[in-house]
């Protein structure tokens, strides 16, 4: 499944409990949609979040009441889901362009900004309630750990921090590495930190060893803009070079390419609350749908599943040559010729209500 977005987009993210996606574009809109398998996706309505400015950032919150979005205008928008409306704009939520968001709980998100802050809002009390510079550049990306209430961020300046929300501080930063770091996820019981470079490298951190990686995989052809976790041991990866790729963590083996989405960069990638769907954005301006279990299968099962095919095509015309020597009155000379034709498978938040 796939549709035109009229643009660049930038972010995408799923509903938590419906089967709605969201992306933000370059022009500043925001648009969401409904799918369902099988079928094109619907749009459920595209507004104009942030002017002239570009949307960078969509993230679902308050159990999918509201959708926020963040801008280099440096604000922070909270839409209503059901009627589109703006609830309310929170302008000034940073010094700089705002370029990631991250839910934390139901009631507290964190952005991240181009000067490498990273905010902690309430949305009880309605205001910024742990501020993090955690920085020299931009922050890349955000993850979230609930079990250690910690934030992890990282940077273009080839950092990764890790904000505590319990000491209120920047309790660990790694040394600066050569490349760029692109984006974060959390893997094996939490024990490894895995860091996406603008070099194509993937650099492993042990948990609680921050200051410098432990392993450094060398793998992809371009930059690793995008992760997305699919277990404990496994990852996808969306490059620059347009491919998403499925890839094994200690062992560190890039197992097997799953999907070109185009030859432009990917953007990002997500997956939807069921696990059912993965979305991928790319320059190309297109949302990409995913079905995970048929992209996740080997090319052992598909060519399992293309060969049951073949021997279904070809017992259904052994059946249909049978078929026609019974119907067709025999002639007094001459046999019939069987001719076998074998095709293969071709409501209203009070989210930011008083700011």
């Amino acid at each position: 499944m796939e549709v035109s977005l009229g643009a660049i987009p930038f972010d995408l993210d799923f509903h938590p409990s419906s089967p709605i996606v969201a992306s933000g574009l370059i022009n500043g809109d925001l648009h969401l949609y409904r799918y369902s398998a099988g079928s094109r996706p619907e749009r459920v309505f595209e507004i104009d979040a942030h002017g002239e400015e570009s949307c960078r950032a969509v993230r679902f919150a308050d159990s999918g009441k509201i959708i926020l979005t963040a801008s280099p205008d440096c604000s922070i928008l909270a839409t209503d889901v059901e009627t589109g409306k703006t609830i309310a704009r929170l302008e000034n939520a940073h010094e700089d362009a705002v370029n990631r968001l991250v839910t934390l709980t139901e009631t507290t998100v964190a952005s991240g900004d181009d000067e490498g802050c990273i905010k902690v809002w309430d949305t009880r009390q309605h205001a910024c309630c742990n501020s993090f510079n955690a920085h020299e550049d931009y922050v890349s990306d955000l993850t979230y750990m609930p079990d250690t209430k910690e934030i992890l961020g990282t940077s273009g300046d080839g950092t990764l921090s890790v904000c505590s929300l319990k000491k209120k501080k920047v309790k660990s930063q790694s040394e600066f590495s050569e490349d760029e770091l692109l984006s974060v996820v959390v893997m094996k019981n939490g024990k490894k930190v895995i860091c996406g470079t603008q070099t194509g490298a993937l650099l492993l951190y042990s948990w609680g060893y921050f200051k410098d990686c432990s392993d450094r995989f060398v793998g992809h052809p371009m930059s690793i803009d995008t992760l997305l976790k699919l277990d404990e041991d496994r990852l996808i990866s969306g490059s620059y070079d347009g491919v998403i790729r499925l890839v094994g963590i200690l062992p560190n083996k890039i197992i097997q390419p799953l999907a070109e989405h185009s030859e432009f960069p990917i953007e990002r990638l997500a997956v939807s609350t069921d696990r059912k769907f993965m979305g991928s954005i790319s320059h190309d301006q297109m949302l990409k749908l995913w079905d995970l279990e048929e992209l996740l299968k080997t090319p052992q099962e598909n060519n399992q599943e293309e060969n049951e095919a073949l021997q279904a095509d070809s017992d259904d015309d052994d059946d249909d040559d049978e078929m026609d020597i019974d119907i067709v009155p025999p002639k007094s000379s001459g046999s019939k010729s069987k001719k076998s034709s074998k095709g293969g498978s071709s409501k209203t938040s009070s989210f930011f209500a008083d700011l």
